[in-house]
């Protein structure tokens, strides 16, 4: 492990799924006893893990007593299973409020990026439901998203993404290499600032336990996101009454700015929009501070 990697594991911990008994990574920053409202939960994409937000850590719990991040079943430093896990976006929610039980968490304000942006509508839509479990008394307080493929008519899915959602995905994932990745993932991003040393940590993080074997696999949340997207999660966001914040930058090649647009018009017509101007996909590694002005922007309205 790079020292990089080793410096963020060490500080973190491992939590032990309730069913199949997988090792879940995750970090805290700040009071452990911070209340909800002085809480950050942060869910990351596909395909990074809570490493993503190293660079801004530091600058979130300036604002909130607590920070709670960790690595979805597949990603980064948690267990990487091939079989007894189906990677659905309900299987990562559940995830979710199980590390956040394991950490004694009862509510807070909701931060997402990229696939994390869908595991979020599917937890918004347990708390309109009222499914959400009863030691999440307090809830869910803030939703801000960014740059997620929330509206999947408007995304522009790479190459690699169609072909691992394909037949092939699992030979696919068999040729996956670090050339394929930094390719595809300097064309997501849609703009430059994305070094070699973000690239090459990001590559370690997917490797660990053949994870890069793996892609046909966790890629199947997209899957979900076609099935339930208009049925359950944006008629979910539609109805939340809680604050909402669509933070993006509008270099994003894949989930594109129209998406914010779109939401803002159609589907959360009350939520606060803030673009960052020539920022790309994975906005929180590349402009490191234009994100953490951005998203603090917002809170520090609340």
């Amino acid at each position: 492990m790079t020292p990089e990697l080793e410096k963020w594991a060490a500080r973190g911990d491992f939590v032990r799924t309730a069913l199949s008994d997988h090792r879940v990574f995750f970090r805290q920053f700040g009071d452990a006893e911070a209340a909800a409202g002085d809480t950050l939960l942060v869910l990351h994409g596909f395909p990074e893990s809570s490493y993503s937000f190293h660079k801004v850590a530091d600058g979130l719990a300036q604002r909130f007593r607590r920070v709670v991040l960790f690595d979805m079943l597949g990603y980064g430093l948690s267990d990487k299973p091939e079989a007894g896990y189906g990677y659905s976006l309900f299987e990562q929610a559940d995830l979710a409020l199980q590390v956040w039980r394991h950490l004694g968490v009862r509510g807070g304000h909701l931060l997402a990026h990229d696939m994390g942006t869908s595991v979020a509508t599917e937890l918004a839509a347990r708390q309109i439901g009222a499914t959400l479990p009863g030691a999440f008394e307090d809830g869910l307080l803030s939703f801000t998203f960014t740059n997620g493929s929330m509206v999947l008519d408007l995304a522009q899915l790479r190459a690699s993404q169609k072909v691992l959602l394909s037949r092939a995905g699992p030979w696919a994932s068999r040729l996956f290499n670090y050339r394929t990745f930094s390719q595809q993932v300097r064309s997501a991003h849609g703009t430059g600032g994305l070094d070699d040393k973000d690239l090459e940590l990001m590559w370690e993080n997917i490797c660990r336990q053949d994870g890069q074997r793996k892609n046909h696999l966790l890629i199947r949340y997209l899957n979900d996101r076609k099935r339930f997207e208009k049925t359950r999660w944006l008629p979910a966001l539609a109805r939340v009454r809680q604050p909402v914040h669509l933070c993006w930058g509008d270099a994003d090649a894949v989930a594109r700015v129209e998406m914010t647009r779109y939401l803002k018009a159609n589907v959360c017509t009350r939520a606060a929009v803030t673009l960052m101007p020539g920022v790309g996909h994975f906005c929180q590694i590349s402009d490191p501070e234009t994100w953490l002005r951005s998203v603090l922007g917002f809170y520090a309205s609340l």
